[in-house]
């Protein structure tokens, strides 16, 4: 039987079906604005407009990972590694973005990937991810906190590294804490920042590539040509773990969909930008810099100079100084920005888990003004302590500690994802439902689903391969750990949640209730038709069903 109790916890006595309401003689077109909220009625304060949200969700990503962690990828990879790492790590994210987008518009729930996965998988799964999300947070404050020590010292190295943590630990904190309105004015105008400098920095870099730099002639695809892969395969797959972390953040918009009016409209419109932004910054970004940096230029990060920053590399070399200052600029922007995404994002996820009544009490409740203030203390507390690792550490090699962590757990979440929309298909199906009744569908289904799933599980055992076997170093019991934690963390959880927990190993998809946490529209009927499968589309769907089962 699947278990149902945390779904109890949501309900409230306006959890009532369009039938019900029927019956009671209630138009559908009052019951199309009215918000089913299961679990939303949380001491939260509505307090960001769909602008906020939607900015969040696009710029929550942009951050350390693309404009520092692809310095190291290139020298450990080389320009040909990174490009195909950004492209595949794209094809990823814009799978679970279309699994996601089929089930937020049915099931806007506030813990969104941590529920899909009680409902549709297990709730011992469900306990692990959330956690492991949780964890990922507070790991990515302390590796936000640390970039920015690297990003500041491009102007000076005079300022200790303690000092500049705990400055920015504060900021962090008064953004969080100030206002919730006040986070969603700053995240929005760091979000217009990165998307306009994206630009400059593609037309700018494509113009020093053609030699219209003072300082450099023209370099076309020589990068390409001399070194394409500086370790062969196995440097490919240390670019990996960093371009997964730069993407992480992506599924955000699983948690926004929650706090939108219409998810119906406004999720499937998010859905459909992601290629433009992946494009836009990941691909076309890491293009730039493959072609006009060096992967043995000394100042990539992790090497012996101050840049740092590929892209400030890229405009020093070639004598535009005033852009490698504006850079420099943005980046630092990004980095404080994802800090303080991930802090917002780390409390509302143990909100989520406490409604779930997978963690205690204390993290379900929020000030006057909407704050968690429980949630906000602990991952703040823990993020920016162990941003002072990098004190006595080189910036470089904690940066590689944290993303690999956090790009592990990503993968995990992205993976559960996909997991979740497939046995969410399979339980429609088995249960004699249309697929003409889903308010919204991903043509990409079931191939975009089983595309994302399988590179997770290849990635996480290739994660596995590289943690026994670093690059340029011998396999140490230390280094296995540092780099492989995230699952060994996962497994704990899981396995100590199947212990409490029991039952099944995963729900029975026949008895799962999937009109409970649903969102009703009133016009379901004008959603734009689907053409039914066919041939080897027919065929896969039916291969899907009987896995699953």
């Amino acid at each position: 039987m699947a278990d149902h109790s945390a779904m109890a916890a949501y309900e409230t006595s306006s959890n009532r079906s369009p039938q019900d309401a029927e019956k009671k003689g209630e138009p559908m077109e009052r019951w199309a604005s009215v918000d089913v909220d299961y679990g939303a009625e949380t001491d939260l304060k509505r307090s960001l407009s769909t602008r906020h949200l939607t900015m969040i969700a696009l710029g929550s990503s942009i951050g350390m990972g693309l404009w520092l962690g692809s310095g190291e990828s290139l020298e450990n990879g080389g320009p040909a590694a990174i490009f195909i790492g950004y492209l595949l790590s794209g094809t990823m994210i814009w799978s679970v973005s279309h699994s996601i987008g089929e089930m937020a518009v049915m099931y806007p729930l506030p813990s969104a990937f941590t529920q899909w996965t009680e409902i549709f998988i297990d709730r011992s799964a469900a306990f692990a991810l959330g956690w492991a999300y949780w964890f990922s947070y507070f790991i990515t404050i302390a590796n936000e906190l640390q970039g920015i020590v690297t990003v500041l010292n491009f102007w000076t190295d005079k300022v200790p590294i303690a000092a500049w943590i705990t400055i920015f630990w504060v900021v962090i904190i008064f953004i969080n804490v100030f206002a919730v309105r006040f986070f969603g004015e700053v995240e929005v105008i760091a979000s217009s920042i990165k998307f306009g400098w994206i630009f400059v920095v593609i037309i700018s870099l494509i113009v020093v590539s053609a030699g219209g730099a003072p300082d450099e002639g023209p370099i076309g695809f020589r990068y390409w040509n001399s070194m394409p892969f500086t370790n062969g395969f196995k440097g490919f797959l240390s670019v990996m773990p960093t371009c997964i972390f730069a993407m992480s953040g992506s599924e955000n918009s699983a948690l926004v969909a929650a706090e939108t009016d219409n998810p119906r409209k406004a999720v499937p419109r998010a859905v459909s930008s992601i290629w433009l932004r992946l494009s836009l910054f990941y691909v076309l970004g890491s293009l730039m810099i493959t072609i006009t940096v060096s992967p043995k230029d000394p100042n990539l990060f992790g090497g012996s100079g101050v840049n740092a920053s590929p892209f400030v590399i890229a405009y020093r070399n070639a004598g535009l100084a005033p852009l490698a200052h504006i850079m420099n600029a943005v980046i630092f922007i990004s980095v404080l920005s994802t800090g303080s995404i991930s802090a917002y994002g780390g409390s509302r996820t143990l909100m989520g888990l406490t409604h779930l009544n997978l963690a205690p009490k204390i993290f379900g409740k929020a000030d006057k003004a909407g704050r968690p203030v429980a949630g906000l203390f602990i991952t703040l507390l823990i993020g920016g302590g162990l941003a002072y690792l990098n004190v006595n550490n080189k910036g470089s090699t904690v940066f590689t500690w944290f993303s690999n962590l956090t790009s592990l757990f990503t993968l995990f979440g992205w993976g559960t994802i996909c997991l979740s929309h497939l046995r969410m298909r399979y339980a429609w199906k088995i249960q004699g439902r249309s697929v003409e009744d889903l308010p919204w569908r991903s043509w990409t289904y079931p191939y975009g689903a089983i595309w994302g799933l399988t590179w997770c599980i290849l990635l996480i055992i290739a994660e596995f391969y590289l943690s026994l076997w670093p690059l340029g170093g011998n396999p140490t019991a230390k280094g296995f750990f540092a780099n492989y934690v995230s699952v060994v963390a996962i497994v704990v959880l899981y396995i100590g949640a199947r212990c409490y927990y029991r039952g099944r190993w995963w729900v029975d998809a026949r008895t799962i209730d999937l009109d409970g946490p649903r969102r009703f529209y009133a016009d379901v009927a004008d959603v734009e038709a689907r053409p039914a499968k066919t041939g080897i589309k027919k065929y896969a769907s039916m291969v899907v069903s009987a896995v699953l089962e």
